[in-house]
């Protein structure tokens, strides 16, 4: 009845919409377009708090979205002087001194630097050369300032209707980080070690360290397109199902296995091209904002996602309790998943790893309906957890409010809970292996403690890890079934 409530008033507001909107609706639009001015004017930091709010589908208006996710194709470009400028007060030498055939318009700009496309001198290579927007560094910690001012001033003016502080508390100690070029070549070098160790399609551009500096990152090029592009995906003769799994798999191989963690992968980050063999390849790019999770709370973690995925709502309470979580554990369970608790009730029921295999229709408009109205009911409560959950959690949170808006885009609104589970399932199943989680029966104590991690509870643990794979494998193939007929 719930779920039917649901698909009723999505259908409303799409008629709402289609006859003109609301006037609640109308005063969305005008102020997300005095937001989109502000946020390209004073550019920088507000750009990338504006990118923040787009991905954010279920909590706030659908104007909003729509409006402020212009900022990650059309920010604004730094003038071609003032990057010849950066790059010679960092390398001493002008842009056409250094490179063959700068191309003095950008391929792409984003909130801190814009990329530009040049050839090695000596060998030809193609080259994308990052280039920070001049000023940026010493004008941030003004915009972060400022930002937080005008954020703890509407939350104490609107206690009840203003709850997006979190967003501030989470950007504003990784910007300076972010501004550090070096930093990010760091970062890439290490997820490429990573993803080759993984085995997963993933390609990130090589650095040039003789020609990085703090605002100057120089790469080889890779070419590819948006992971959200429809069309070439299309042209490309890729699978949306296939190309979803992929993009899944690399960020939750990162926070599940490695806890190195890619925490800003927006579809202007995420690019696609096919392989030598007709396959999905990922170029992963901008390797500025990354988290290295703590091991014990990326075991909980996982512990929470593998709970998730299979519908244990007893082991997603323990989970939710080893992340400080008590009794708002419905409320994180669907933060996390972007899915109705209800959903999760429902396939413990059922056995079924999503609800499209007990009948339901999973990742629908009245899914979002629902969600939406469980944030606006519970946004204090939101707040609240927000509040309580470790602070490696916000930008986890980022990441998967990223993937949602992905897998939402590509129509594959599972993909990421299930790809999340298996990969929560492997770091549960390596930890117990190698003794990193502790047994909790009694009688498992005493074994550890006497003769090392039992046999016997490695066998138990592999057969069960097996077995979960096995009903993995089955409901992957089941879906590449269902794809094949739909052709996607």
């Amino acid at each position: 009845r719930v779920r039917d409530a649901a698909e009723k008033l999505a259908n409303a507001e799409e008629k709402l919409i289609a006859c003109g909107g609301d006037l609640a609706g109308r005063t969305h639009r005008k102020a997300a377009h005095r937001l989109l001015q502000l946020c390209r004017e004073n550019k920088g930091v507000y750009i990338k708090v504006g990118q923040h709010l787009a991905n954010l589908d279920y909590l706030i208006p659908e104007e909003y979205i729509e409006c402020l996710s212009s900022l990650f194709d059309d920010a604004p470009d730094t003038p071609i002087n003032d990057v010849r400028e950066v790059v010679r007060e960092d390398l001493g030498k002008y842009p056409e001194e250094l490179w063959s055939d700068f191309n003095s318009q950008p391929i792409a700009s984003a909130s801190l630097a814009q990329v530009h496309v040049a050839y090695d001198k000596l060998t030809g290579e193609k080259l994308a050369i990052k280039v920070q927007h001049r000023g940026l560094r010493e004008t941030s910690r003004g915009d972060i300032f400022a930002l937080q001012l005008v954020v703890r001033a509407l939350e104490r003016m609107f206690p009840d209707d203003f709850c997006y502080g979190w967003i501030m508390q989470e950007i504003a100690p990784q910007l300076p980080k972010e501004l550090d070029f070096h930093n990010e070549g760091k970062n890439s070098e290490k997820a490429a070690r990573h993803l080759v160790k993984a085995k997963i399609n993933c390609i990130v551009p090589k650095v040039h360290w003789e020609e990085t500096t703090d605002r100057v990152l120089t790469m080889t090029f890779e070419k590819g397109f948006r992971s959200t592009d429809i069309d070439a995906i299309q042209r490309a003769g890729l699978k949306k199902h296939d190309v979803a799994k992929l993009i899944s798999s690399v960020f939750n191989s990162q926070a599940l296995l490695s806890g190195f963690v890619h925490c800003d992968p927006h579809p202007a980050n995420v690019l696609l091209r096919p392989d030598r063999n007709g396959k999905p390849q990922l170029v992963l790019v901008d390797h500025g904002l990354y988290k290295q999770l703590d091991n014990d709370f990326r075991l909980n973690y996982a512990k929470l996602w593998k709970a998730l995925m299979l519908a244990d709502i007893p082991q997603i309470k323990t989970a939710c309790a080893a992340l400080g979580i008590g009794k708002m554990y419905p409320l994180l369970a669907a933060m996390l998943t972007s899915r109705p608790f209800d959903e999760i009730v429902e396939r413990s029921q059922s056995g079924a790893l999503d609800v499209k295999s007990s009948g339901s229709n999973s990742g629908s408009g009245g899914d979002k309906a629902m969600i939406r109205g469980y944030a606006q009911k519970f946004i204090v409560d939101i707040v609240a957890l927000l509040d309580a959950v470790p602070r490696q959690m916000l930008l986890l949170f980022k990441m998967n409010d990223c993937l949602r808006h992905i897998d939402h885009a590509l129509d594959s609104p599972t993909i990421t809970l299930v790809t999340a589970g298996t990969y929560a399932a492997r770091a549960v199943h390596e930890a117990e292996m190698s003794g990193e989680i502790k047994a909790t029966d009694k009688q498992e104590q005493v074994a550890v403690k006497s003769r090392g991690l039992d046999l016997q509870r490695r066998i138990r643990s592999w057969l069960s890890y097996q077995k979960l794979m096995a009903k993995i494998g089955l409901y992957e193939w089941m879906c590449w079934a269902r794809h094949q007929g739909k052709g996607n």
